[in-house]
Order: C-alpha cells, then sequence, then structure tokens
C-alpha cells in the first residue's frame, strides 16, 4: 500500500490520470483488506491528501465516498484508542467539508482535531490543524478568530524548527507546501485594509520567522540560536526594508529608528513581480544595453525606496538594509534608479537575514588577524583567476596574517591556520552557493569544501565568543545561476560560519575587476570610523567610476550579509 501511495503522487504529479484511477481503485480495495490499524488510517489520510491536488473534473472518487473513508478512518482511530491517528483523520475530513464549501461542519471537525493534538502535546499536529482553522475562519470573513488559529500554527512551527524535516513522512510533506505558506497566508491576513501598528510589527516578525524556518529547511536542523535586537539599539542611522511578495500585491514594511513603521503596498500579482525581476536578472549582462536595463531598476526603485523618500521615512538613513523575499533576493539593491543616480550613490547597503540573527559588534579593526587563500590556476575544470594573486598581494600588504596560494590552499592548511585565532577571512576562488546545502561549496587546491564541512572547520577553533570570525569575504565565488533560493546558500554560509558579516557576489565577475573592487574595500575599512558597508559603497563608487568597469554587471553583485557595521 505504501509503494502504491507514492506510486499514486507520481501519477498525479506527472498528470497520468488512467493510471491514477486504476491505481485509486486498488488502494481502496488495500484498505478495505487491511485490518484497522495506524499504518490503514494514515494510508487513508495519505490518500486522501493526494486525492486533494486533483481538480474535480479529474478526480477518481467523488466527494461522498471520500467522505465514507474517512467516517471509517476516524471510527478505526477511536476503537484503536488512538487519538493521534483520530486527529489526522479529523483534520483531513474538517478539509474535505472545506472545499465542499460546508464551513461550519469543516471548523467543527477542524476544532475536534485540534483538540485532541493540544491534549496528547502532538505539535506538528497543531500546527496543521492551526493553520487549517485559520483558512477556515477566514473564508468565513471572521479575521480576530483567523488570526488567533494562525498564531497557534506559527507558535507550533517555531517549537518543531528542525523537526519539521523528519516530521511524518507518510504524509508527504514538504517546506513549500506545508510550511512556507503558513507564514505567507499569515502576513497576508495581518496586511489586509489599513494595517496596524501591532499588525505590523507582527508581519514583520513573521518573515524574520519565515527566514529563520527556510535556513532551517537548507540545513535539515535548527542550527541558529536567536535573539531578538532592536535597530536603534544597533545602528541609529540605519533603516531595515522589508518587500513581501503576497498574491495579490507587493507589501513594503521599513522599521526605522526612532519612528512608526512605514507600510505601503503596490497592488500587483505576484507573478507579475517575480516576471520583472527574472526579465531584469536576464538584463545584467554585457550584451544588453544600460537603456534596456534602466526602467526596470527604477520600477523595481518605485515599488521599494520611492514611497519610504516620499513619506522622509529614509531622512536620516545613511544605510539600508534589506530583508528580502523571493526572487528580490537575486536583485542587487545597489543597481536601483531613481532616474538620476543608483541607490548606491545615495546609501549604504546591506543584507539581512534578519535583527534575530544579527551579531550587533562592530569590526575589531585594531585586533585585525587575516588568513587569506586563493586559487590562481585552473583546477578540478574550473578556470584560472590569474588576477587573485594580485589581489591577494594588496590586501595583505598592511595586515597581519596568513597567506596560503594554489598549491599552499589546501583543506588541512587552512585548518590549522583557522586554529589560529584569525578574525578577518579572506577567500579568493571558485564556489557556489545552491539552495541545496550539498551543493554549496568552496574549491581548495585538492578537492572542495561543503558549507557544512566549513561550518566543521570555523567552528573547531578553540575560542568562542569575542574571538569569531569578524568578517568572512568570498571573492570569486557566485550564487547558482537560475537558482531563486540561491542566496540562502550564501545567507547561510554567513551564518552557519559564524561569520558576523560575509561579502560576496550574486554572479560570476570577472576576477580583474573584482581584484580592484577588493582592494579598495580593504583600504577603506582600515580607515578609523568606518563600517564595512560603508567600505564596500565607496569601493563599489570608484569601480563604477572606472571606464572599464562602470556597467552594473561589475560593481553591483557584491553583496554584504549580515553585519553592516
Amino acid at each position: 500500500m505504501q509503494a502504491r501511495l507514492n506510486l499514486l503522487r507520481l501519477f498525479i504529479q506527472s498528470e497520468q490520470w488512467q493510471q491514477v484511477n486504476t491505481l485509486v481503485g486498488e488502494i481502496q480495495g488495500q484498505l478495505r483488506e487491511l485490518p484497522a490499524t495506524r499504518a490503514s488510517i494514515y494510508g487513508t489520510v495519505n490518500l486522501a491528501a493526494n486525492l486533494d491536488k486533483i481538480e474535480p473534473e479529474q478526480q477518481p472518487l467523488n466527494s461522498q465516498e471520500l467522505n465514507q473513508l474517512l467516517v471509517q478512518a476516524v471510527k478505526s482511530a477511536k476503537v484503536l484508542k488512538d487519538p493521534q491517528a483520530e486527529a489526522y483523520a479529523l483534520r483531513e475530513w474538517g478539509k474535505l467539508y472545506g472545499k465542499q464549501g460546508q464551513l461550519s461542519e469543516a471548523i467543527h471537525l477542524t476544532k475536534q482535531s485540534l483538540r485532541i493534538a493540544q491534549s496528547i502535546q502532538s505539535t506538528d499536529i497543531i500546527y496543521q490543524a492551526a493553520w487549517q482553522l485559520g483558512q477556515l475562519f477566514k473564508q468565513q470573513q471572521q479575521p480576530d478568530h483567523a488570526v488567533a488559529a494562525y498564531t497557534e500554527a506559527v507558535n507550533a512551527l517555531k517549537s518543531l524548527r528542525g523537526d519539521l524535516v523528519a516530521i511524518n513522512p507518510d504524509l508527504q510533506f514538504s517546506f513549500r507546501e506545508s510550511v512556507e505558506p503558513v507564514y505567507r497566508e499569515f502576513v497576508a491576513l495581518l496586511l489586509e485594509g489599513t494595517p496596524t501598528q501591532a499588525d505590523l510589527a507582527q508581519a514583520r516578525e513573521l518573515i524574520e520567522s519565515l527566514q529563520l524556518a527556510e535556513l532551517d529547511n537548507y540545513f535539515h536542523e535548527a542550527c541558529l540560536d536567536t535573539q531578538t535586537a532592536k535597530i536603534d539599539e544597533i545602528d541609529p542611522n540605519a533603516t531595515v526594508i522589508y518587500p513581501i511578495i503576497l498574491p495579490d500585491r507587493l507589501a513594503v514594511i521599513v522599521s526605522a529608528p526612532g519612528k512608526s513603521l512605514d507600510y505601503y503596498a503596490t497592488p500587483i500579482p505576484a507573478a507579475e513581480v517575480e516576471n520583472t525581476l527574472r526579465t531584469l536578472l536576464s538584463y545584467f549582462h554585457p550584451v544588453f544595453s544600460p537603456k534596456q536595463r534602466l526602467p526596470l531598476l527604477q520600477q523595481v526603485y518605485d515599488w521599494l525606496i520611492r514611497p519610504a523618500e516620499a513619506n522622509q521615512t529614509l531622512a536620516n538613513s545613511k544605510t539600508l538594509v534589506f530583508v528580502l523575499d523571493g526572487k528580490f533576493r537575486r536583485i542587487p539593491m545597489a543597481a536601483l534608479h531613481d532616474g538620476e543616480q543608483f541607490l548606491v550613490a545615495k546609501y549604504n547597503l546591506s543584507l539581512s537575514i534578519g535583527l534575530q540573527l544579527l551579531e550587533p559588534q562592530p569590526l575589531r579593526q585594531q585586533q585585525w588577524s587575516m588568513v587569506t587563500a586563493g586559487l590562481s590556476e585552473a583546477r578540478q575544470g574550473f578556470r584560472p583567476l590569474p588576477s587573485v594573486k594580485d589581489e591577494i598581494e594588496q590586501i595583505t600588504r598592511n595586515v597581519s596574517g596568513s597567506v596560503l596560494v594554489n598549491q599552499e590552499f589546501t583543506r588541512s592548511n587552512f585548518v590549522r591556520e583557522m586554529n589560529s585565532k584569525r578574525n578577518v577571512v579572506h577567500l579568493a576562488t571558485h564556489g557556489q552557493f545552491s539552495s541545496n546545502a550539498e551543493d554549496t561549496f568552496l574549491l581548495t587546491w585538492e578537492g572542495r569544501i561543503n558549507v557544512k564541512e566549513l561550518d566543521q572547520v570555523l567552528r573547531s577553533r578553540a575560542f568562542v565568543g569575542e574571538g569569531g570570525i569578524d568578517l568572512l569575504v568570498l571573492s570569486a565565488c557566485q550564487t547558482a545561476i537560475g537558482d531563486d533560493r540561491a542566496v540562502l546558500g550564501l545567507a547561510g554560509f554567513a551564518v552557519r560560519s559564524g561569520a558576523r558579516s560575509t561579502l560576496g557576489s550574486l554572479w560570476s565577475v570577472r576576477d580583474d575587476s573584482t581584484a580592484i573592487l577588493m582592494t579598495k574595500f580593504y583600504d577603506y575599512l582600515q580607515q578609523p570610523g568606518i563600517t564595512k558597508a560603508e567600505a564596500l559603497r565607496k569601493a563599489q563608487l570608484d569601480l563604477m567610476v572606472d571606464p572599464n568597469f562602470n556597467e552594473p554587471v561589475f560593481w553591483a553583485p557584491f553583496v554584504l550579509v549580515g553585519n553592516w557595521l
């Protein structure tokens, strides 16, 4: 039966309806023959959940047949005195009534499921039942009840954290289908109409929690400790911008120190936003002219920045910190254009997963000790990076530390140097950030260091706390092409390494322009009182006036993730 249920899911995904009809009949027959056990009840719930994904015209079973299956599943669970199985079956039964528009019955069954789940402290069922209840209350236009139900669902998800990847594999849950929508639907609910300051604060917290949940899902473990930080206490001149892609609008929350939260929205379908961003990203290539790229850069500027400037929310801001959503993560904010100048000409810029993960300490300039490693020669099918030697020579001329180039850049040598209490790490080598942790790596002379292996290397040091990494620079690395969640790899790399700040690139950039930018970045960074975000901005502006590299494709993809101080 388990094999047939798995096969059914595949047939539904590939829209092989004749095979679906045949297989559903076989599964029904098996369910009738099987004795009442938790496995047979879960099988029934699994069957109903799979059939829920089929459009009405292709349904192999009518609602009455499905109803009978779930009634029997609930009865069997009661006979077995198995409250967990009963709660699952009741939730699925409630979902069936909801699809048929019988909302009162659906709410009654879902509440029963939730009560049972709460009585046995089954957090995974609590979040699913509460989420379903929130959806049903929203359909009934009872927003207060819906908010309460969604709040319970999110609280349950937060308590689950890393266990999410292991929840009931029989029921075929996935992060994209079963976790992310809870947060997004809740945010959309809070931001309907004219949201209050409390609504905006809760929506902002939810977006940060979603980013954290995505990182947990990325690493398949709850590996990140969080504590909420206030922007006013970190930097009185920084403003945090949260663009949120919702089904029917693009919402933006802006948090500036000492001011109420600002909110504005553009009524535009999510598909149109994503199509615009996809087109804009394709234009970041030297074959396209600035005239083709500029209108879209201005469009995104109008969405994200112009309303906040008009409202005077950014009046005292020197630094803009973006907590980006979806396809926005692949767009270089530095290149947004107001019609006269690029955004980076006006503000220091940084990316963040959220203030929950921010280490607020600035760079300890007087304690600089640097390990610099890189490859200039071709290795393992990757092209040579001839400018890497010049880059390393320039950036290390005034900084104490160690240098590992080509044959010297091995995993064992790197581990040895990292155990020498280095607080700045500069890696000039090929690397890729992907939405899959297994495909996120850095190239060494003899192999690759995976993101999880790097974690072990960096955390194998005998010191923590004050001895952590202030800055991790990933020169010549890039995010995976065509991978919308690849910036999670970059952010994950940053957070997982324990680095307070990480400088990386959204796409592969010429190594000669990279060498110039990196050299200038470190020159500025060593000046008294300058922040990392300001040093990057000044380096980008210098590259912008170089006639060989003045196109955004060369200077815009460099992003600072984490602490901007």
